[in-house]
């Protein structure tokens, strides 16, 4: 006998969609200006607010399935959260100045190392095609 409910593909699309709306719920709660605007904390008359970049992302899905007389569900889903400390911003004598964290990688390194391949690559260039 052949088991074949009427509401399946109806079944697995509200499952999939309670599914992420719960994920939705977990993660979003989550994300609110503190995240991304840290609590201030003062220190001999200087304010330091702390600043980071936030993201989230989740995803998720369920499915069932009819082979013969067998029935299967199943479902999964998953999410996260990055945070990425920018700077501060400081707040001294009434004045805010922010102050950017520095990513010696991505300031210093890799603009020298562009400067340099960008130098040798046409001299690599014309030593290959002197060999033809």
């Amino acid at each position: 006998m052949l088991v074949s409910p009427p509401d399946t593909d109806v079944t697995a699309a509200n499952a999939s969609v309670t599914l992420l709306e719960r994920l939705a719920e977990k993660l979003g709660g989550r994300a609110s200006v503190t995240a991304v605007y840290g609590e201030p904390v003062t220190a001999d008359g200087v304010t330091v607010i702390p600043v980071a970049k936030v993201g989230f992302g989740f995803g998720g899905g369920a499915g069932r399935a009819v082979e013969g007389t067998k029935l299967g569900d199943g479902g999964g889903g998953g999410g996260g959260v990055e945070a990425k400390p920018l700077g501060y911003i400081e707040i001294r004598d009434g004045n805010a100045t922010y102050k950017p964290i520095r990513d010696t990688w991505v300031d210093i390194v890799l603009p020298a190392a562009a400067l340099i391949l960008g130098a040798a690559l046409p001299k690599a260039v014309r030593a290959l095609r002197r060999r033809r």
